[in-house]
């Protein structure tokens, strides 16, 4: 599933096709893409609108929509938020030229189109008047202000989770996944069953230290191709995958230690670590 650096990367290489675009209308091929609502109240909820801002909040991308309507600013014509899951893609093409295969949806805009390919289908494109509803569960993002050291060790004290899981949570920790957790949990020596209390303020400050960094190179590298479903917008593979200190290399050497790396099964995800530079807890507690 794309993660932040992913969903950053693919919006950086659409913004400017869209901002300022207006959207002339919408063509909808998997009505499930529109998360509950018809076809139609889709349609009449984004055409006419403008497309007044493109930005990403955790692996979400959101547009902003005005209406045409009384004062030089119009009227708030809602959101589309945009979450690509395991196989989704945003394309930019020409209007007339043919569709791209496994399209779900296509925005006619006055110059161009957007389309959202997804060949899994679990994607989604939904239409909202309360965006800012739909993403208040969402915890700070790893890469704002808000996330500093203080703030993570503060909120690793007060919980007694799995750091692995804790940190997958999206209401914890905004936009990570399991490539970048299993990253940052090796690069900060933390076993993935370490409970979240139990963390020193010095590794907590590690961690935080580890997450940046790896989120800013990942972004820079365009994200990380390990499949053949991810690759951006321009249809370039990402590159930090190359990269990769634990992700999805069992059963060969630590960069650091040169002990075998192992997979373990944490919470039901594959956990890629090293034993002896992430020593296990001496007493797992259980996952709450």
């Amino acid at each position: 599933m794309p993660e932040l650096p992913e969903v950053e990367t693919t919006l950086r290489l659409v913004r400017s096709g869209l901002v300022g675009r207006t959207i002339r209308g919408a063509q909808v091929e998997w009505v499930r893409t529109l998360g509950g609502i018809g076809t139609d109240e889709f349609a009449q909820g984004v055409t006419g609108a403008t497309i007044e801002s493109a930005t990403r909040r955790a692996k979400y991308i959101r547009l902003d929509l005005k209406q045409p309507g009384k004062g030089s600013r119009g009227q708030d014509g809602g959101s589309i938020l945009i979450h690509l899951r395991m196989s989704g893609r945003l394309l930019l093409g020409r209007q007339g030229t043919q569709a791209p295969r496994w399209r779900r949806v296509s925005l006619e805009l006055d110059r161009g189109m957007l389309h959202f390919v997804d060949v899994r289908k679990f994607g989604r494109f939904v239409w909202t008047t309360t965006p800012d509803a739909d993403l208040a569960h969402l915890g700070p993002e790893p890469l704002s202000d808000a996330f500093t050291p203080s703030w993570l060790y503060e909120a690793l004290r007060q919980r007694k989770r799995h750091m692995k899981p804790l940190l997958l949570d999206q209401a914890f920790l905004a936009g990570l996944g399991n490539i970048y957790v299993d990253e940052a949990l090796h690069q900060a020596g933390l076993h993935p069953l370490t409970a979240a209390c139990r963390v020193s303020k010095a590794r907590a400050q590690r961690l935080h230290g580890v997450i940046r960094e790896i989120l800013e190179q990942a972004i820079e590298r365009e994200g990380s191709s390990f499949d053949g479903f991810y690759v951006t917008p321009e249809g370039n593979p990402g590159a930090y995958q190359h990269q990769f200190q634990v992700y999805g290399r069992q059963g060969q050497p630590c960069g650091t230690c040169g002990r075998a790396l192992i997979k373990i099964l944490v919470a039901q995800r594959g956990t890629h670590l090293c034993t002896r530079c992430q020593p296990a807890p001496r007493k797992l507690p259980s996952n709450r």
